[in-house]
């Protein structure tokens, strides 16, 4: 069970994402929103193009996620914003979750933080989605407050911030 994680940086990978996130996300968030807000969402923020202009001029970083160095079985996307890593986006595959891929990313993520000397992860995590809660706060993230923002189309993101403390080394 050794990950491997793979900077996302020629067309093919961010293709590799975007099917991925069209994949994990009508599988995973179809209980927490509708249908029609995952297409929007997907649309808006996971799509070729999105995933393509976050990368080339946002200044978000994309990792696949493969399991055993083959199979791409999720991803991530973190920015570096001033002292802290933000966390945007971390999928794994349905089949995958629970057997230990998060931990290893988590342990990447810090190893990151500590590389660039950040402070502090933070994420958004819906407020209703209670397993992914669950796996941050026992990774030793802490709800630090509510947001709800629109997104256009009609739709809100109605979420918990959520931040872990990286020590210095």
């Amino acid at each position: 069970m050794k990950l491997m994680l793979t900077l996302v940086n020629t067309a093919e990978q961010i293709a590799e994402v975007a099917r991925l996130a069209a994949e994990i996300w009508r599988e995973y968030y179809v209980s927490l929103i509708t249908i029609e807000q995952i297409d929007y969402m997907i649309g808006k923020y996971q799509s070729v193009s999105a995933i393509a202009d976050q990368i080339h001029h946002q200044g978000y970083e994309y990792y696949l996620i493969h399991h055993e160095g083959v199979s791409p079985i999720g991803y991530i996307s973190v920015r570096q914003e001033e002292q802290k890593l933000f966390l945007s986006k971390f999928y794994i595959d349905k089949e995958y979750r629970g057997q230990g891929y998060a931990s290893q990313a988590f342990a990447f993520l810090e190893h990151l933080c500590k590389e660039r000397n950040l402070s502090h992860i933070w994420l958004t995590v819906n407020r209703h989605n209670e397993p992914s809660i669950a796996v941050y706060e026992k990774k030793g993230f802490r709800t630090v407050r509510e947001q709800i923002a629109d997104i256009g189309n009609g739709f809100v993101m109605d979420d918990y911030i959520m931040e872990k403390e990286i020590p210095v080394p």
